[in-house]
């Protein structure tokens, strides 16, 4: 089983004394290609690229000037600690305990428009740079191009070392989820909805959905569940299954 979600744009780059083991992205070449494309661009052409204000694109500009390799815990710091959007605060990587750092390297992938596809303990550098950036590279006029079938085959490379039929947890949002082919993954998808009460209607409300994603994600980590009928049990702040709403491949939760 492995679980995917999507990263942040909120980044936290301060020092930590969590973990110390970290790894190395496997598409750093890729990832280095499009940090030199980025370059290429004025402060004005980021921003409009990156739907972002001069005071951002100053900043992601001196980030790409400042992206070096190789990476090491001076220059970079390990994804999950990282990224801090409210995926990200549901799954409270800094909070889970020691042992539970090596199940979550193996069982969860974040994906980037940058880096492709990451590992918890990924070394990363500071960056913004969603899937769905219109950035024109050799392979053509968007990341969906550029990364190709890469992510696919990288997800099927670590599905191929688990044992027995394998399940994809999907946790990321429907941006990210397009930069992998779904026929080509060796692996049943499970999908997640996460719906709320609001103005007497069932509604998913994004903020809330983006941290149920993380908590959701937590729950698989700290029980080790390889059993998609083990997911049922999530109650986490209110959400419970909703058995009506579901099919057998959509989990659905409601509070």
């Amino acid at each position: 089983m492995i679980i995917i979600i999507s990263p942040a744009k909120i980044q936290n780059f301060e020092p930590q004394q969590i973990v110390t083991g970290h790894t190395m992205p496997r598409f750093m070449d890729e990832a280095e290609q499009l940090i030199e494309s980025l370059k290429k661009l004025s402060r004005a052409e980021l921003a409009s690229l990156l739907g972002i204000n001069a005071n951002l694109a100053k900043l992601n500009a001196d980030r790409h000037f400042n992206w070096e390799r190789p990476f090491t815990p001076e220059n970079a710091k390990q994804a999950a600690l990282v990224f801090n959007g409210e995926v990200f605060h549901g799954l409270d990587a800094k909070s889970l305990a020691a042992e539970d750092f090596d199940y979550l390297q193996s069982h969860l992938r974040i994906f980037s428009g940058l880096y492709g596809i990451l590992r918890p303990l990924d070394l990363i550098q500071p960056y913004r740079l969603d899937i769905g950036t219109n950035l024109k590279t050799s392979a053509g006029n968007n990341l969906y191009t550029y990364w190709g079938s890469k992510i696919t085959e990288a997800m099927n490379a670590d599905l191929a070392g688990k044992q027995g039929p394998q399940t994809v947890l999907n946790l990321a949002s429907a941006e990210y989820m397009k930069s992998i082919n779904r026929k080509s993954l060796q692996a049943e998808v499970i999908d997640f909805e996460f719906l709320q009460y609001k103005d007497d209607k069932l509604k998913p409300v994004v903020i809330y959905v983006k941290k149920a994603r993380g908590m959701m994600a937590r729950y698989v980590i700290e029980n080790r569940i390889e059993n998609v009928e083990d997911l049922k049990g999530f109650n986490a702040e209110g959400y419970w299954y909703n058995p009506q709403l579901s099919t057998e491949r959509k989990l659905v939760f409601t509070r």
